[in-house]
C-alpha cells in the first residue's frame, strides 16, 4: 500500500505529532508498505530563527521518505508554539504531490491545524483518514474553526481517529462525527530494559519543550522546595535548548541542562532517571513522553489533566497532581523519594503498561482503519459520493452526528466552584472597570472636545517635557540607591550588593510593572538581585522583605504628598485632627506588620490544612518584612534609605511640576504637582487596565480641576505624564533586560513563579507499610 502521511508541523521543529508520524512511517516501512511523509521543513538558518521567536531548528537531513513542503512560522496556539506553513508555495507543492503521487490512502494528522492539514483534507481524491491529536476546551478557538468551515472539511474523512478520549471529547463537543480511539505508539524496542544504575540521589527528568503550557517553572519551584528539605535530589532538563530554559532556573545547583538530545540520548536519560516529571498546565491530549518513560521502567509524576489521566494509572505506575500546584507536586515527589521500594513497584507496572502502546499494536489498528476507509470509499456511488466529496454529508456513510454538549473531563476539585466564581467575579469587575474607563473617556472627550485637547498637546513645550523625562530617570536611580541601602542592612555582610545590579533590577521592575498587571515588577526586581547574590532560595525571601520595606517608605512619602495636596486645596483647613490621623496611618500599618507574627502563630489545632497553610504563609510573609526592616536598626543606612527614597519622590514631584510648566500651567503651583503624584499612585494600587490607562488620566483631570485647570489641559497633561512614565520604563528597562541576558517573556514567567514553596515538616508517626500506597 502506498500511503501519504501528512503532518502540518515542521520536520525540524519536531513535537509530539511529528514524532508520532515519523515512527508510524518507520513501522509501515518495516511491514513492507511504502509510506511518504509530507511535511514542512525549515533549514537551520537565520530566517528560521527569526520566524520562530529566536528558537533554532534541529539540523536534520532530508530522508528519502520525506517530501519537504516549505518553510513554517511559529504561531502561539493552545499554550504552545505551533510551526505552520502558510505560503502559497507550500500549498502548490502539496497539491502536486497529492495529485501525482499515486497514493492509495492519504492520512492527515491534526486536521485542526490550518494550512497544510486543511489543504490536504480538501484536495485528497483517494480514501482519506484523519487523526486528531488536540485536546482543547476553548469554545472561542473551536467555534472560529467551525465558522471557517472545519465541519465541512472533516465530513470528507472516511475514518476519523482520536489519539485519546480527551481528543475525541474535543471533536464530538465542537465538530460532531464518529471517532475511533487509537493511541500514540511507543518504540519499546529502543528502551533499555536492564536494571537502572544505582544512585544515592533521587533523579528527576523533565523531557519536553519550554512552552509555558508544559509547566517547567512549576517543576523548578517544586524542585527548589525538595532541596530545602535536605533530600538528595537532582533534576535533568532535556529536549529544549539550554539557552531557552536557563533564564527560568533561579538556582542552578543540582540542575543539569542537556539541551536538545538525540533519540539515543533520550532513551539513555529515561533509563537512568528515577521519576519523569510532566507538570503540564493543560491542553494535553495524550503525552507520548509518559509512554516512553513507561517503556524504560520509569514511573511518572504528572498533572491530573485529561490526556495524561488516560495513560497513567494513579498510584500504580505514576502519581497525578493538580496542574500548576507546585506544593502538591513537591509533596508527591518527596513521597516517592522516601519510598524507593514503591518506585520499583511502580516502574515494573509502568513497563507492563507500555505494552498497550507498542507500535506493532498501534500500527496494526491504523492499518485496519485504512482498509475500512478504502472499503467505505468503494461503496460510495453517484450523488452520495458527490455530497461526501463536497463535505455536505459525512464520507463514512453513517448518519450525520452533530456536535453535542458533553460533561467535562476535568475532575471536580475541592473549592473549584468557589475559585471559578471568584475568577469570574474578578473578570467581570475588571471588564466593568475597563468599560467604565472607556465610557468615561468617551464622555470626557465629548464634553471637553478633542480640539482643545489636541491644542493643549501641541502647545506643550518640548524642552520642559525632556526635563521631566530626565528627572523621572534620575528619580529611578535614586530609588535604586535607597533600596541598595536597605539591602545592605538586611543581607549578611559577605553578600555583595553592587549598585549596578540593584539599578538594573530596579529598571526591570519598573518595566514589568508598566507592562503587566498584578504588580509583577516587585518580584521581578527581587529575583534579579537574588540571582546576583547567589543561593536564591536563601536570599529571595529576604530580598522580597526589603521590597516591602521600601513600599512602607513609599506610603510615608504619599502621606506627605497627601498632606500638601489637602493643605493647598483647603480640605483640611480647620480639621487638623483628621490630618494627624492621616499622617499616623503608615505608623499604624508598620505596627501591625511588626505585631502580626505574634498573632499568626500556626497551631496544630487548625481546623483545615488550607487554613493552616494560609496562616503559616501569612506569618512567614510578615516575618520576612520584619527582616527587611532590619535597615532601621542601623541608623546610618536607615537614614540614608529614608533620605534617598524621599528624595526620589521629591525629584518625581519636580518632574510633575516641570510638565505643568510645559503646558503653561505653572500657576497651579507645586501643590497641584503633589496632588497629581498622590492621585496617580493611589489609583495604581488596583490597576483596571494595562498601566492603568484611562484611570491615570481621570485622576489627573479630577485633581487638576480642583486647582482651576481647564479639563482639556488637564487631560492633555495626564496623557503626556503617562507617556513620560512609560517611556522612562521602556527606555531604561529594555537595555537592563538585555544586559541581564533575559527576555520580557522569561522575566514574566519568573515573576509569576517567584514565590518559594515550603513543604511542611513530616509529623512523627509509625513507619508506613511498604505494601500500602504512600500519600
Amino acid at each position: 500500500m502506498r500511503i501519504a502521511l501528512v503532518s502540518p508541523y515542521s520536520y525540524t521543529y519536531a513535537g509530539g505529532v511529528g514524532r508520532h508520524v515519523e515512527a508510524l512511517a518507520a513501522e509501515f516501512a518495516r511491514r513492507g508498505h511504502e509510506a511518504a511523509l509530507l511535511a514542512p521543513y525549515d533549514p537551520d538558518d537565520r530566517l528560521a530563527r527569526l520566524t520562530h521567536g529566536g528558537v533554532r531548528p534541529q539540523a536534520r537531513p532530508v530522508p528519502d521518505h520525506l517530501v519537504p513542503l516549505g518553510r513554517t512560522v511559529g504561531i502561539a496556539a493552545n499554550g504552545s508554539m505551533s510551526t505552520l506553513a502558510l505560503s502559497a508555495e507550500c500549498f502548490n507543492r502539496l497539491s502536486g504531490e497529492l495529485r501525482l503521487g499515486g497514493y492509495d490512502v492519504v492520512h492527515v494528522h491534526e486536521p485542526h491545524a490550518p494550512g497544510v492539514a486543511w489543504c490536504a483534507t480538501d484536495l485528497a481524491s483517494v480514501p482519506l483518514v484523519g487523526t486528531f491529536h488536540c485536546y482543547s476546551t476553548s469554545a472561542v478557538s473551536n467555534n472560529i474553526a467551525v465558522l471557517a468551515g472545519a465541519r465541512r472539511f472533516y465530513n470528507r474523512l472516511h475514518v476519523r481517529i482520536a489519539v485519546s478520549e480527551a481528543a475525541r471529547w474535543t471533536n464530538e463537543r465542537f465538530y460532531g462525527g464518529r471517532y475511533r480511539v487509537i493511541p500514540n505508539g511507543v518504540d519499546g524496542a529502543a528502551a533499555d530494559r536492564s536494571p537502572k544504575p544505582p544512585s544515592r540521589e533521587l533523579r528527576l527528568l523533565f523531557l519536553g519543550r519550554a512552552d509555558e503550557r508544559k509547566g517547567l517553572p512549576v517543576l523548578l519551584r517544586a524542585y527548589d522546595a525538595l532541596r530545602g528539605t535536605g533530600l538528595a535530589v537532582r533534576l535533568t532538563v532535556a529536549g529544549v535548548a539550554a539557552e531557552e530554559v536557563a533564564p527560568l532556573v533561579l538556582d542552578a545547583e543540582g540542575v543539569a541542562l542537556r539541551g536538545r538530545v538525540s533519540e539515543q540520548e533520550k532513551w539513555r536519560l529515561l533509563h537512568e532517571t528515577d521519576v519523569l516529571c510532566a507538570p503540564s498546565l493543560g491542553g494535553e491530549s495524550f503525552g507520548m513522553v509518559l509512554t516512553e518513560a513507561f517503556a524504560s521502567g520509569t514511573p511518572v509524576v504528572c498533572s491530573d489533566v485529561g490526556g495524561y489521566r488516560e495513560v497513567v494509572r494513579a498510584g500504580v505506575d505514576g502519581l497525578l497532581v493538580p496542574p500548576g500546584d507546585a506544593p502538591e507536586l513537591a509533596a508527591a515527589l518527596r513521597a516517592l523519594a522516601e519510598d524507593p521500594h514503591r518506585r520499583e513497584r511502580m516502574g515494573a507496572a509502568a513497563r507492563e503498561r507500555a505494552e498497550r502502546f507498542a507500535w506493532p499494536h498501534v500500527a496494526g489498528e491504523v492499518l485496519e482503519s485504512y482498509d475500512d476507509a478504502v472499503a467505505i470509499a468503494a461503496r460510495q456511488r453517484g450523488i452520495r459520493r458527490l455530497a461526501a466529496s463536497a463535505g455536505l454529508r459525512p464520507a463514512d456513510g453513517e448518519p450525520s452526528a452533530p456536535p453535542r454538549r458533553l460533561p467535562s473531563l476535568e475532575p471536580a476539585r475541592p473549592g473549584a466552584a468557589r475559585r471559578r466564581a471568584g475568577a469570574l467575579a474578578r473578570r467581570a469587575g475588571m471588564a466593568a472597570g475597563a468599560g467604565g474607563v472607556v465610557a468615561l473617556s468617551a464622555l470626557a472627550l465629548e464634553r471637553i472636545g478633542i480640539g482643545s485637547i489636541l491644542a493643549a498637546l501641541l502647545a506643550a513645550t518640548p524642552v520642559w517635557i525632556l526635563v521631566a523625562f530626565a528627572l523621572m530617570c534620575l528619580s529611578l536611580l535614586v530609588r535604586a540607591e535607597a533600596w541598595r541601602a536597605i539591602l545592605r542592612a538586611a543581607l549578611p555582610a559577605e553578600a555583595p550588593v553592587r549598585a549596578r545590579d540593584v539599578a538594573r533590577a530596579t529598571m526591570i521592575g519598573v518595566l514589568m510593572s508598566a507592562t503587566l498587571p498584578a504588580r509583577l515588577g516587585e518580584p521581578s526586581r527581587a529575583l534579579v538581585v537574588a540571582r546576583r547574590l547567589g543561593r536564591v532560595r536563601e536570599h529571595l525571601p529576604l530580598v522580597l522583605g526589603t521590597v516591602v520595606s521600601q513600599t512602607l517608605l513609599n506610603i510615608l512619602a504619599l502621606v506627605f504628598l497627601g498632606a500638601i495636596m489637602f493643605a493647598t486645596v483647603g480640605v483640611f483647613r480647620g480639621n487638623l485632627d483628621k490630618l494627624a490621623l492621616a499622617t499616623l496611618a503608615p505608623l499604624a500599618l508598620l505596627g501591625a506588620v511588626l505585631a502580626a507574627p505574634v498573632f499568626l502563630r500556626s497551631r496544630a489545632s487548625a481546623r483545615s490544612r488550607r487554613l493552616e497553610r494560609a496562616v503559616r504563609s501569612a506569618r512567614q510573609a510578615t516575618t520576612r518584612v520584619r527582616e527587611g526592616l532590619e535597615v532601621f536598626r542601623r541608623p546610618r543606612l536607615g537614614a540614608r534609605a529614608v533620605a534617598l527614597q524621599l528624595a526620589a519622590w521629591a525629584i518625581q514631584w519636580i518632574a510633575c511640576y516641570a510638565l505643568l510648566v510645559a503646558f503653561g500651567l505653572e500657576g497651579a503651583g507645586l501643590g497641584a504637582a503633589a496632588a497629581v503624584l498622590f492621585a496617580v499612585n493611589v489609583t495604581a494600587v488596583l490597576p483596571l487596565t494595562p498601566s492603568n490607562i484611562g484611570v491615570f488620566q481621570a485622576a489627573c483631570v479630577a485633581v487638576l480641576s480642583a486647582y482651576g485647570v481647564a479639563q482639556g489641559d488637564a487631560l492633555a497633561y495626564g496623557i503626556i505624564l503617562q507617556a513620560v512614565e512609560i517611556a522612562t520604563a521602556v527606555i531604561l528597562g529594555m537595555p537592563a533586560l538585555v544586559a541581564e541576558g533575559t527576555s520580557w517573556r522569561d522575566m514574566r514567567l519568573r515573576a509569576i513563579h517567584a514565590t518559594p514553596v515550603e513543604l511542611p515538616r513530616r509529623r512523627r508517626g509509625p513507619t508506613p507499610d511498604p505494601g500500602m500506597p504512600c500519600a
